[in-house]
């Protein structure tokens, strides 16, 4: 389970209702806990999570215990972390990134 209580747990099972059918932009971190740079990024997104709080809902997804989606959005390498607004991919970041550059996809997506 995620480490601040600003992060949702996303599952292949909830992903639908959490994410598609949010009324508010979603980030959601495609991770696998045996990657490495998965668990460099993981404080970045923390910390993300909590500076949006009440703007964009944060979440993980494990793609090894929720492999479906993950695939169904092609998601090929981790860490990947989507945008979703309206039920749709806005951005897609691969890899690890500063904190700096996931904002700067999000500010594109929030309304201030």
């Amino acid at each position: 389970m995620a480490a601040t209580g600003a992060i949702l747990e996303v599952t292949d099972n909830n992903f639908d209702q959490e994410v598609l059918k949010s009324n508010q932009p979603v980030m959601v971190d495609f991770w696998a806990t045996w990657c490495g740079p998965c668990k460099a990024l993981a404080p970045i997104v923390d910390e993300v999570a909590s500076a949006y709080q009440g703007k964009v809902k944060v979440g993980k997804m494990d793609v090894d215990s929720s492999p479906v989606t993950p695939q169904r959005y092609g998601v090929r390498g981790i860490p990947t972390l989507l945008i979703f607004k309206n039920g749709q991919v806005q951005e897609q970041i691969v890899g690890w990134v500063n904190r700096e550059t996931i904002e700067k996809a999000l500010n594109k997506h929030v309304t201030q």
